[in-house]
């Protein structure tokens, strides 16, 4: 018997292999995709941690300032503290590095070398062997041996010469030209001596003292690494230097994994949710697995009953297709793995693993294959295998062999009640309002899961109400009592049918509904945040602090020129108010009298108490930090101290009076008036200026008015030049352009997934379908004996179809708005800390579901026409 049931399975492959290769390439593609997300996003983050222990070395503890820089002085306390084993200045500046064109490779020469955003880092010679080896400078043959003490000299690693076009065995002399901010001539010449052997984006790697000197840095640093006596205890040690006198209440001691653990923390939400979104493409694979074993039980049901007489128990039969759908999972799990490694090696090739997250900017990992992640998304692919393949084989245990081998077919499908679909449903209610774990929507997740289960599970329920009610409007009309009174009468195999249609267009409905809204809240939160028509900023920008910033007083310059309204600066910096969390961006600008009319405020402003100087959080420092408005926030009066001792200004005491809606900074925000923070800081620098010209102003004119403000005493045509390439412009429409194409570029990866998903729905539905029709084939045959025409039957056909998958699109459009809520309201603001406006895209949504009904009505009547030929009518002896 078992070399009978053996023999049945290969025979049932051999002779229909393309259903065999539906399923064998719906669970390969869910696998893939889920495999390949898991390998781009971990090979990202080691290879960011890779580059972070190889700049930052292996110290005990990092002394870093909340904001700003670290005062000189500290590092002579650490340095003889006699619990400090070693300690280590750092100085850490972004740039632009622009190569001499005459001094570049062959490969690399071209009229203007391109600008490279180039991190430079200064350190002490001396202890760079034991504390950070990979930054260790390897000079060029002919470079002088103390090369790396001399002033304006830099080592770069492979990333930073192969950027910019430099030879990588020091072959002729390189200098490069270090842009650091306006006035344009502010740049600096270094030489090129040798090379440093860490990994990661373009990096500079000078002398600490000639970086000060360079920069004119003096007395600052930006951290100091610190290695301990062993057996220090280090809990014990930040609490002695906390109570030093005179110790600055702005700075924090961080663990060495912090930076690796900041960036991981960020990125973990998207990359859990490009993981979830890749396991529905399995989710629905496991339908597809479901509809073709469901398609060959029923063609096979003869056979099947056969067997029963032959002696095959209902265990057996029940065993027989399970191993049928774990043998298409094991196939189809095999080929995902090997097409998911191909996926992630192409996708680290070509977006270099952020996958428009922006997470991992700069990095350019290499693949890191990983056998247990192999091993699990396998086992995951066979598993929904297996859960696809139970309700067939349950229908191949329960097959009643005498009526089978009569032809008269299965007994009616009996619709379940409906307590398990409510209560699953109620469960994914109540798991909805449950908080994130670890910081991730795991329980809005599962409440998904139960609120799709829920609602296929109340399908035969639903079915049966929705037919007893049109039952008495069809009274009299056979072409329309036909189907359905077979539809009420077998109400489980068309709830079955419509379940397929259900699941693939709930979750085709709720991410259509969640990127709509996200991207509706996007524009609107852009037109709020983007009040100006022009926008001025230093083109340095891309090079991040200081050389970012314009120069001070450059705001009250332009705002006396004659085409000019209005100018209105910006300020942002980091702020570091916990060392295990990534930095948030502080942001001043003219907020007094009407904060609401500058910030997309989520409520009213409350009015700030006297003394107190107020502040407004994104909704991210909300979640992160447990703030809210109301209360007052010693932590970042500290983080000003040593600003204000420095002035001789007195601390502020931060009042939070309201929460705003920041889509661009996950890792949270503080805006504050402008006037405060000079105040404070007396820094007058600006990020970037917004502005209002005049009606009728020649913006071409005025263009050229503010470049040269940026090149002062600018007299040759060069220089004026100079001052032009110092500057960027751009239109609050083209600000609102750039932004929401980099939006659909976050969610290219989203609109994929959502394709490949909603394909695998759709072929699982036709496949169903045809299981449906193809197993009445005796049905159609004994119907045209009692006088129905072929095209009749056919019309019955198509009207089953179309009423069913109509039902089921209705349901789906249902489900799909409610998980598209839990999405919104539930998954965004627990993953990543924002709330936005729920909107239903209808055009869209009625197109989705006319493009199922109408795939759903054409694959029933080209299956009812298969089945109700010449072999239909013949079939019916068969019962003679």
């Amino acid at each position: 018997m078992l070399a009978l049931l053996h023999t049945f399975s290969w025979q049932e492959l051999r002779h229909h292999p393309w259903r065999s290769a539906a399923a064998v390439a719906a669970v390969m593609l869910g696998v893939a995709l889920a495999f390949a997300v898991h390998v781009i996003n971990s090979s990202a983050l080691d290879e960011f941690s890779q580059a972070v222990r190889a700049v930052n070395g292996q110290p005990d503890l990092e002394l870093r300032a909340m904001q700003g820089p670290l005062p000189e002085a500290l590092y002579g306390q650490l340095a003889s503290h006699p619990q400090v084993l070693r300690a280590s200045p750092w100085l850490e500046l972004s740039t632009l590095a622009q190569a001499n064109p005459s001094e570049a490779t062959p490969q690399g020469t071209s009229p203007a070398p391109a600008r490279v955003v180039l991190r430079v880092v200064g350190a002490d010679a001396l202890l760079l062997p034991a504390v950070a080896p990979a930054l260790m400078p390897r000079a060029f043959a002919g470079s002088e041996r103390l090369a790396m003490l001399a002033p304006a000299t830099v080592f770069l690693n492979a990333a930073a010469l192969q950027a910019l076009g430099l030879a990588t065995d020091g072959s002729g002399a390189a200098t490069l030209r270090l842009h650091t901010g306006l006035p344009t001539s502010t740049s600096y010449t270094v030489r090129v001596a040798g090379t440093v052997a860490a990994g990661g984006a373009p990096l500079a790697v000078m002398d600490i003292g000639a970086a000060q000197d360079l920069w004119g840095q003096e007395g600052r640093l930006t951290r100091i690494d610190l290695q301990l006596q062993p057996g220090t205890d280090r809990a014990a040690f930040q609490q002695a230097l906390r109570s030093m006198p005179g110790w600055p209440a702005n700075t924090m001691l961080a663990e060495p994994g912090d930076a690796v653990q900041r960036i991981g923390n960020l990125s973990r939400a998207y990359r859990v949710n490009l993981t979830v979104l890749a396991l529905v493409a399995l989710f629905t694979g496991a339908f597809l697995v479901f509809s073709v074993l469901a398609l060959s039980v029923a063609q096979r049901a003869p056979q099947f009953a056969l067997l029963a007489v032959l002696g095959a128990t209902p265990r057996q039969r029940l065993a027989l297709v399970l191993a049928e759908s774990a043998l298409l999972g094991l196939v189809g799990s095999a080929a995902g793995i090997a097409l998911g490694t191909a996926l992630a090696a192409t996708a680290l090739q070509l977006l270099g693993g952020d996958l428009g997250g922006g997470y991992f900017a700069g990095v350019q990992p290499s693949l890191q294959w990983s056998t247990p992640a192999a091993l699990l998304y396998g086992t995951l692919g066979v598993a929904a295998a297996l859960v696809g393949g139970w309700w067939p084989a349950q229908s191949a245990r329960h097959l009643p062999p005498a009526q089978t081998l009569k032809g008269l077919g299965a007994a009616a499908g009996r619709g379940s009640g409906a307590t398990d679909g409510i209560i699953l449903i109620a469960a994914g209610a109540l798991l909805a309002s449950a908080p994130p774990i670890f910081g991730i929507a795991l329980a809005a997740y599962f409440a998904i899961g139960l609120l799709l289960v829920g609602g296929i599970a109340l399908l035969p329920w639903g079915m049966a109400w929705l037919l007893q009610r049109l039952r008495p409007l069809v009274a009299g009309r056979l072409l329309l009592v036909l189907p359905l009174e077979r539809a009420r009468r077998m109400r489980g195999t068309a709830a079955i049918a419509v379940g397929g249609v259900v699941a693939s267009l709930s979750l085709a409905v709720a991410l259509t509904v969640m990127v709509a809204s996200f991207r509706g809240s996007v524009t609107e939160w852009l037109d709020a945040v983007l009040p100006s028509p022009l926008y001025v900023r230093s083109a340095l920008s891309a090079a991040g602090g200081e050389a970012a910033l314009l120069p001070p007083g450059f705001d009250e310059a332009v705002a006396q020129l004659p085409g000019v309204v209005r100018v209105q600066p910006l300020r942002a910096s980091t702020l570091q108010m916990d060392a295990k969390r990534p930095a948030l961006t502080l942001l001043s600008r003219p907020l007094a009298g009407d904060p609401a009319r500058w910030l997309p405020l989520v409520g009213v402003a409350l009015p700030v108490p006297a003394g107190r100087m107020g502040v407004y959080i994104s909704e991210a420092v909300v979640d992160l930090y447990g703030l809210k408005p109301g209360m007052e926030w010693p932590a970042l009066s500290r983080s000003f101290s040593t600003l204000a001792q420095e002035r001789q200004a007195q601390t502020a005491i931060f009042f939070i009076a309201g929460v705003w809606r920041d889509y661009v900074r996950q890792s949270g925000a503080v805006a504050m008036d402008r006037t405060d923070y000079l105040r404070l800081t007396g820094d007058a620098r600006a990020s970037d200026l917004a502005l209002w010209p005049r009606d009728g102003t020649d913006l071409a004119q005025l263009q050229q008015a503010i470049r040269a403000l940026a090149a002062p005493g600018a007299a040759t045509e060069a220089e004026m030049g100079a001052g032009a390439a110092g500057l960027e412009f751009v239109s609050s429409g083209d600000i609102r352009e750039r932004s929401l194409r980099i939006f659909d570029r976050s969610f290219a990866v989203t609109y994929w997934l959502q394709a490949v998903a909603i394909g695998i729905g759709l072929f699982g539905v036709a496949a169903s379908f045809s299981a449906q029709v193809l197993a009445r084939r005796k049905e159609f045959g004994l119907l045209a004996h009692l006088g129905l025409t072929r095209r009749q039957i056919l019309a019955v056909v198509a009207g089953e179809g179309a009423a069913w998958t109509g039902v089921g699109a209705a349901v789906g459009v249902l489900l799909g708005l409610a998980v598209a809520f839990v999405l919104v309201h539930v998954v965004n603001p627990q993953s990543f800390h924002w709330t936005m406006e729920l909107r239903v895209p209808a055009t869209r949504l009625v197109a989705l579901c006319a493009a199922v009904v109408a795939s759903g009505t054409l694959t029933a009547w080209l299956a009812g026409r298969a089945a109700a030929g010449q072999d239909a009518v013949l079939a019916v002896k068969e019962d003679w």
